[in-house]
């Protein structure tokens, strides 16, 4: 294997700028710089998610696949806006606009509901992006409206025999996702929805279905709405926010369901964050949070067709 990095001179400088336009943005904003530990006590509970194990000492602990358990702690805690950018770690993600170890901006707004925190979001991005985009303005569309304009489909009545034929999904994959019917919306979002956003323009898709709530609230004008959003540049996503959960006993019962969904498809169950849930019981403020891939937004802004390209070296290398 070559000793020579995989990035250029170019993109690590393109990666410099953009660090320090983050910073700019955020002290603009007066949005306080944190470190949470990369190293923790508990993995995350999504069971979409694999955590990477660190042998240390007596037990096991994991690198994390994101700082909001530590950072929501900091809130409860007192702290004001708060955000950070680190390396994250995410067992098994590797592709084109996937790796393992990769780097992460994440922050959260005291007070922000969900148009606030999108309009944040999208400031971000044009900011990170510049001229790479062809207007500053986003596209909204809720979950629903982005399937029903893309495969004229309601992704809240459509059943798991409609989801199929939609997909147009053989018999093999038909045995892979079985009766999860989140896992089928979540594939028809990335191989038909997806696809058919604006190449030049950010989409973005909010209020997902309550199964997809994650640590999201229930939307205030319809409890079976999550105020989640997601924002694209075509089909590729580029951020991921809540407004936050702050009740501690329904975060347990979803935690407690995401355990259920990982015996179900053979995952590790992981022990549940009993200091996140003290802190959500001890008072979590109202807050809004997102979390941004910085790679894949070097990757747009340099052109570049894979996410090696923006990094300096790769696992193995």
């Amino acid at each position: 294997m070559s000793w020579r990095p995989k990035g250029t001179v170019e993109s690590a400088r393109a990666r410099a700028s953009a660090l320090a336009c983050a910073r700019e943005f955020f002290s603009d904003r007066q949005v306080l710089e944190v470190e949470t530990p990369i190293l923790t006590r508990h993995a995350t509970m999504d069971a979409n998610i694999e955590s990477v194990v660190a042998n240390l000492s007596a037990r096991d602990v994991f690198l994390h696949t994101s700082p909001e358990y530590h950072m929501k702690r900091l809130l409860a805690a007192g702290y004001p806006d708060i955000f950070q950018i680190c390396r994250v770690f995410r067992g098994g993600e590797v592709g084109r606009y996937h790796l393992p170890e990769f780097s992460m901006v994440e922050w959260y707004r005291l007070g922000f509901d969900l148009q606030a925190i999108i309009r944040d979001s999208v400031e971000f991005i044009n900011a990170i992006l510049g001229d790479r985009l062809v207007t500053t303005e986003s596209i909204a569309l809720s979950y629903q409206q982005a399937f029903e304009k893309a495969v004229d489909l309601n992704p809240f009545d459509a059943g798991i025999a409609e989801l199929i034929k939609t997909v147009g999904a053989d018999d093999d994959l038909v045995g892979s996702l079985g009766e999860d019917r989140d896992a089928w919306l979540d594939l028809a979002m990335a191989s038909l929805v997806a696809p058919t956003f604006e190449a030049q323009q950010l989409t973005v898709v909010y209020h997902y279905p309550m199964t997809q709530a994650s640590l999201a609230r229930a939307c205030p004008e319809n409890s079976q709405l999550a105020d989640r959003f997601e924002i694209y540049l075509g089909e590729l996503e580029l951020a991921n926010g809540f407004v936050e959960l702050t009740d501690a006993t329904v975060q347990l019962q979803r935690f407690e369901r995401d355990q259920h969904l990982r015996r179900e498809n053979d995952r590790t169950i992981h022990e549940i964050d009993s200091t996140l849930i003290d802190a959500l019981r001890e008072g979590l403020p109202q807050c809004a949070g997102v979390a941004i891939g910085l790679d894949r937004l070097l990757m747009l802004k340099l052109n570049a067709n894979h996410i090696n390209a923006v990094t300096t070296f790769v696992p193995g290398n």
